[in-house]
């Protein structure tokens, strides 16, 4: 069995994984109400908050274990990308608990737990059959949304990842983020854009959907961002609230554009694809899983998207990817290192 930890941000999380059954049990803490009376993560606090909190995760997850943490082989923990003093809370309790049980410690990264995160409903179908049924499925193409991350990359028959593209400013997440505080709509931004969206046209504004030439797989946001707040100083706030839904399901819907159509591209540009993946904050959205449901049909290709709870911030991506992902290795207890600005390969 694999105790996993995440606290990468601002969500402590904590997972048990059987590789004969799959994931047994997960608990996640969010924070999102302490973040939200500041409009955003405030480091300080994050770090704060899983000191306080990581203890009571782990004696619940030692309690549901049945043999206290007797059957636990390797202990799992995220140590980066993320937020250092965040990153550091989580390592400290994972090296304890290495020390403590006398069991090999993987630092894992947090990139990569998204990257394998569509494949643990394939694996949980029929934990033993796995390695087969993943092998159909690869070469595969992968994108990865979230509010710090946006970018494709391509995941080969050895289970190698190389990254295709990624955003040259804001992230997808991020840039939805940003627009939801320039519309006033609070935070996290992206659920409450879409929310809103529901009930609005989204060609009713046009928005642009990135820069470079069209054989440019990388992503931009930044300009969307900017041509929301040059849209929104023309308006009056009476017009503004009138519009809202036509002004969230416009942005949204340029934001979902640009996604797509950055993906169909890399298809387009060869790799005998065996299938599409869809990870990440962002992924939770609908109206992007059905765009990139609609690609996938359009190619043949079947489409692997993580299951709502595994899109954010969670421990159980973290221990799927320490089984499933060959370049997740044990490391000495005193070897292993933050590294906030590690990226997925």
């Amino acid at each position: 069995m694999i105790l996993a930890l995440e606290t990468s941000c601002d969500e402590t999380a904590v997972a048990l994984f059987d590789p004969a059954r799959g994931l047994t049990h997960e608990w996640v803490h969010s924070q999102i109400a302490l973040h939200g009376r500041y409009g955003g993560v405030v480091p300080d606090l994050a770090t704060r908050e899983h000191l306080r909190t990581i203890a009571p995760l782990l004696e619940r997850a030692q309690e549901a274990a049945g043999t206290g943490f007797g059957g636990v082989r390797r202990i799992a923990v995220t140590h980066g990308p993320g937020l250092a003093g965040c990153l550091a809370i989580g390592t400290a309790a994972a090296k304890a608990l290495a020390l403590s049980l006398r069991v090999p410690l993987m630092g894992v990264n947090h990139l990569r737990g998204h990257a394998f995160s569509p494949f643990i409903t394939l694996h949980a179908e029929a934990p033993g059959a796995f390695d087969g049924k993943l092998a159909a499925l690869l070469p595969h193409l992968g994108l990865i949304v979230s509010g710090g991350n946006t970018l494709l990359f391509r995941l080969d028959r050895e289970r190698r990842i190389t990254v295709l593209s990624s955003t040259r400013d804001d992230a997808a997440g991020e840039a939805l983020d940003k627009g939801a505080k320039l519309l006033g709509l609070g935070y996290p931004g992206g659920p409450l854009i879409e929310k809103c969206a529901a009930s609005g046209a989204p060609a009713a504004f046009d928005f642009p959907r990135g820069i470079g030439p069209r054989s440019d797989l990388d992503f931009s946001f930044s300009g969307l961002k900017t041509s929301l707040r040059y849209l929104l100083e023309k308006m009056t706030p009476e017009e503004i609230t009138a519009r809202m839904p036509d002004l969230c399901a416009s942005y949204q819907q340029a934001v979902i554009d640009a996604l797509a159509r950055k993906a169909g591209l890399a298809l387009a540009q060869g790799g005998d694809y065996a299938s599409m993946g869809l990870s990440g904050g962002v992924a939770n959205n609908r109206a992007l899983r059905n765009a990139l449901a609609a690609l996938a049909s359009r190619r043949r290709l079947p489409l692997l998207m993580a299951e709502p709870r595994h899109t954010g911030d969670n421990a159980g991506m973290i221990a799927f990817a320490a089984w499933a992902d060959p370049a997740a290795q044990s490391v000495p207890v005193d070897q292993l290192r933050i590294e906030p600005g590690l990226e997925l390969a």
